[in-house]
């Protein structure tokens, strides 16, 4: 049998170096810099992401929540349709998805073409 993805709005973020904090709260929520040692703990937090990729925790990870899926640097961190995370490699990504159509109205600043 063949089967069709449904057709599903997604958000995601691609992980880059300009990103590793978006991508970081898009999935824990906001970051807060208050002291000296938490910026230089988030600027070798930053480091390590971009070393070695960053843990993303999937509904397929259990429920003691350990990480065992890894975002690397390019790759797509998509948000399901249940609030679930998972990382996608970008050629998947791009052979899957395509900007919604409310987006595309968006970047071209709301005109009608």
């Amino acid at each position: 049998m063949n089967y069709r993805k449904k057709p599903v709005v997604i958000q995601a973020v691609q992980l880059t170096d300009a990103t590793i904090k978006q991508a970081y709260e898009f999935m824990h929520g906001p970051v807060s810099h208050q002291t000296s040692t938490s910026r230089e703990y988030w600027d070798k937090y930053c480091k390590t992401i971009a070393d070695n990729g960053m843990n993303v925790v999937t509904l397929e990870d259990g429920p003691d929540g350990r990480a065992i899926h890894v975002a690397a640097m390019g790759d797509w961190i998509i948000k399901g349709i249940k609030g679930e995370f998972y990382p996608c490699k970008p050629d998947i990504f791009t052979a899957t998805y395509e900007v919604a159509a409310d987006e595309l109205h968006a970047i071209a600043g709301g005109r009608d073409e």
